[in-house]
């Protein structure tokens, strides 16, 4: 069986595309890498090219949203973890969202490893990851 291969993109859904793209492009200090209506597919997206060749995209859909906000309790997404190297980088990142005023729930320490949680401005669950040390 051939290595399970790595993840090239996240694409979550959102009620605002507008708003979530500005949030996201201070968060990830970066501009989307591509915005397209696609038609036949269904959507609006808004991609977002980060470190390593991962992707993370932005979708909207024209029949609108189908319930209320996120919630990792019902049945799909929990969250979303981004990587950090070590506990360093996740002091570094912890005073990148005080900068933007984007709240958060401190770093957290576990024998697998350390996070810190937060939410977009669709409650979606959102962490900051580093392995133990």
């Amino acid at each position: 069986m051939p290595a399970f291969p790595a993840i090239a993109h996240v694409a979550i859904t959102v009620t605002d595309l507008d708003r979530s793209t500005r949030w996201y492009t201070a968060l990830f200090g970066a501009e989307p890498v591509l915005d397209e209506d696609e038609t036949t597919g269904g959507f609006h997206h808004t991609v977002f090219a980060l470190d390593g060749g991962q992707l993370f995209g932005l979708h909207t859909h024209p029949a609108g949203p189908t319930g209320g906000d996120f919630d990792e309790r019902r049945t799909g997404l929990d969250h979303v973890a981004f990587a950090c190297a070590d506990r360093a980088q996740l002091e570094e990142w912890v005073a990148k969202l005080d900068e933007l005023g984007i709240k958060h729930g401190g770093i957290v320490d576990a024998h697998y490893g350390s996070g810190v949680s937060f939410r977009d401005p669709d409650n979606i669950a959102l962490e900051f990851f580093a392995p133990p040390a």
